[in-house]
């Protein structure tokens, strides 16, 4: 997975009281209804702390006219065009009644004139095969992105200018967001919700979905992987039990141990179920833990990199800058431009 620095990519405008962040979902002919629906049940779930909401989602055509779904049953616009134009941010489902597009063919008219529409700095995103819409209209020439992990290599021939991933749930390259099959949408989402709002209305959103905050873009996605029969032992408690002492120093014999597993099997089966090496998911998560406390709180660095488990402020420095490409610092003023001192405080002289 590539990650914008997020210090160097101007935001799409953020969701306010005053004015809901403009999203726009392009239903085309054949969306399947689970991802036509993504976008609305989970923008709609995020609210700020008054219990407003903060994006207004509106499903659109390529025309002005119903779609036929490929669920068999007609999709009823609530505008055409022109919400397109209007929007803040543009979401693609899939689409399943364009079969050109799988060999690179072009849109149909209606469509390349809609696309064309979108006002520049708009924020564009695909779910799933919605990625070949965005190729097909040469939006993603040069750029990283995924797309369903089945059909990776006929988006690759079909559209050999884009740098295909099909090992990650979602891409994001800034102003430019894909993601991977089905499930995998649900996951951009949020993600775009963190990214304009942070953890703590992430959070309720997901509550609300019913579904986890947080699945890291660069996790495998699940490619053909034998699903271990009942009767054989997984890492499922060991990851729990991880997850309530990421601030202790956790050694992967440590947790081969608590999985009652040898090192080398520990390994194996755990790469087979997460799709990442235990430390890798060790340092994912240690990471979530230290940008919830960047974000939420005003701990020096030095005591969120402990209680992340990373050791020293040094080491958390190097993952982020690893993982996100900024520091801790920069990362909290993201989130709180003051670094968390109140407004009293600055007042009298101080500096975050």
């Amino acid at each position: 997975m590539r990650t914008t620095d997020i210090t160097d990519t101007a935001p799409a405008p953020l969701g306010t009281a005053a004015r809901p962040h403009r999203v726009a979902v392009l239903a085309l002919p054949g969306v399947p209804p689970f991802e036509l629906g993504i976008p609305s049940r989970v923008f709609g779930s995020a609210l700020d702390d008054e219990g407003r909401p903060l994006y207004e989602v509106t499903v659109c055509t390529a025309d002005g006219g119903p779609v036929l779904s490929d669920a068999g049953f007609t999709v009823q616009p609530a505008a055409g065009p022109e919400s397109l134009a209007a929007a803040d941010t543009v979401i693609v489902p899939p689409t399943h009644a364009m079969p050109e597009l799988a060999v690179g063919g072009p849109l149909p008219p209606e469509v390349t004139a809609a696309i064309a529409g979108i006002r520049p700095g708009t924020r564009l995103v695909s779910i799933c095969t919605g990625s070949y819409v965005l190729a097909a209209a040469g939006l993603l020439d040069g750029r990283p992105a995924t797309t369903h992990w089945n059909l990776a290599p006929e988006f690759r021939r079909a559209y050999p200018r884009v740098l295909v991933d099909e090992d990650v749930l979602f891409v994001d390259d800034g102003d430019v967001l894909t993601s991977a099959g089905v499930a995998a949408g649900v996951d951009l989402c949020l993600h775009l919700i963190r990214r304009d709002h942070g953890t703590t209305v992430t959070n309720r959103a997901a509550r609300m979905c019913v579904v986890p905050p947080w699945r890291d873009g660069g996790q495998a996605q699940y490619i053909d992987r034998p699903v271990p029969a009942p009767t054989v032992a997984t890492t499922t408690a060991t990851r729990a039990w991880a997850q309530e002492r990421l601030g202790e120093p956790l050694t992967l014999a440590e947790l081969a141990d608590h999985a009652r597993m040898s090192l080398r099997t520990f390994t194996r089966r755990f790469r087979d179920e997460v799709g990442m090496t235990p430390v890798q998911w060790l340092t994912a998560q240690r990471l979530e833990v230290a940008r919830q406390l960047l974000e939420s709180s005003d701990l020096p660095v030095d005591l969120v990199a402990h209680r992340a488990g990373f050791g020293s402020a040094n080491s958390l420095r190097q993952h982020m800058r690893t993982a996100l490409g900024v520091s801790p610092i920069a990362y909290r003023r993201t989130f709180q431009p003051h670094g968390g001192m109140t407004p009293e405080v600055i007042a009298a002289g101080a500096t975050p």
